[in-house]
């Protein structure tokens, strides 16, 4: 399932959906369907033992599960 960036034009927000077919999803916060996607960032390689440490701690004091 991809997940890709939104923007709603007709609200100016900025939302993230997983897509599982071709068609755009709409918009969650007034319904609307005109939408242009977006660029998704791209997250740094951590490579270094403290940041890996670091993301880790972020991750468990938020409480989410991380991919790091």
């Amino acid at each position: 399932m991809p997940l890709f960036s939104y923007h709603c034009t007709g609200c100016d927000t900025d939302f993230e959906a997983l897509v599982l077919n071709s068609e755009p999803p709409a918009c969650p916060k007034c319904g609307g369907t005109a939408l242009e996607q977006l660029l998704s960032r791209v997250a740094a390689e951590a490579r270094t033992p403290g940041v890996v440490k670091a993301a880790r701690a972020q991750a468990a004091k938020e409480g989410h599960f991380s991919n790091y």
